[in-house]
């Protein structure tokens, strides 16, 4: 019989599971909306997971770590936004690329601290957990960054309907040649994007190597990267529906690990694909309004600009 700590603490694993996905999705959610399309956040991830790693490690601070991530991430980002909005080059092919510089890079780079444990991200947050009732502590023992992933959304949301430049940056995504005639800088404000969203990307992954499960192992990931981008586009482009379908995954993850212990007999393979194909079926029903996608859908998406054109 499933108790409430029971219940509790699976609903903690799948926000601690959903986080990673929270993190990459809404950066790329801002890139996407910015009229580019970067499909390297998979690569971005690993290259953040492992850098961010391997960081701290040398110096001993997570902190430190998660920020070498997101630098990293965003350094990823930059080379995409080189290729793209320097050089026109094609942005689909351009993210590919960075998808398989990413996975080469950071099996190469990670390859000494391969199955190297680390203590994790301390809760620091709430760090007496004793005088807390049994059902609370579940809660208390989430990590800073399940924290800053279900605040990330309401963030971005508020940015991009409530200021003038999430006004700005929509109106970019909808129509470039507009914007510039407007006055708008519209390769910076891209750029700007871009940078943010190589940033969470790198931080989702960090949060896999030094939360999730601290340790590096080579492509750890696990196409979590094309999942964050496959949210986006069924999420019509709304943060909160990303969140919600990064819950579901993770959701379908740590219910397929617990089968087996509520009696439920079912194959490693099986379990191991599970959570991808749950995810993909729900997003296909969601998605099957194809005039809404249509109209929610970023007119300039994946358009390359240049003011001189």
């Amino acid at each position: 019989m499933v108790d409430g700590v029971m219940l509790i603490a699976l609903l903690v694993a799948t926000l601690r599971a959903g986080a990673p996905l929270i993190l990459a999705g809404i950066g790329e959610l801002v890139v996407e909306r910015a009229g580019v399309l970067n499909l390297g956040v998979e690569g971005m991830m690993l290259v953040g997971a492992v850098v961010g790693f391997a960081a701290t490690i040398g110096s001993g601070s997570p902190w430190l770590g998660l920020l070498a991530a997101m630098a990293a991430g965003a350094a990823m980002a930059g080379i995409f936004a080189a290729l793209t909005l320097g050089l026109r080059a094609n942005q689909v092919a351009s993210g590919l690329a960075l998808t398989i510089f990413g996975v080469g890079f950071s099996a190469l780079f990670g390859a000494p601290y391969q199955s190297h444990p680390i203590p994790g991200l301390a809760t620091v947050i709430f760090p007496d957990l004793a005088a807390a009732p049994p059902l609370v502590q579940q809660f208390l023992l989430l990590d800073p960054l399940v924290w800053l992933a279900l605040a990330a959304p309401f963030a971005v949301q508020r940015f991009l309907m409530r200021s003038r430049a999430g006004l700005v940056l929509r109106a970019v995504g909808e129509s470039a040649e507009v914007a510039h005639a407007f006055g708008y800088k519209v390769i910076r404000i891209r750029l700007a994007a871009t940078l943010f969203g190589g940033a969470m990307a790198g931080l989702g992954g960090a949060s896999l190597s030094l939360a999730y499960t601290p340790m590096w192992t080579e492509n750890m990931v696990a196409g979590r990267g094309w999942i964050a981008l496959a949210l986006v586009v069924f999420s019509t482009w709304k943060p909160h529906f990303v969140t919600l379908g990064a819950l579901l995954f993770g959701f379908v993850t740590i219910a397929g690990f617990q089968a087996n212990a509520w009696g439920i007999p079912v194959a490693p393979n099986l379990l191991a694909t599970l959570p991808y194909l749950a995810t993909i079926l729900v997003l296909v029903l969601i998605s099957r309004d194809r005039l809404r996608l249509k109209l929610n859908a970023p007119a300039a998406l994946g358009k390359p600009f240049h003011p001189s054109a």
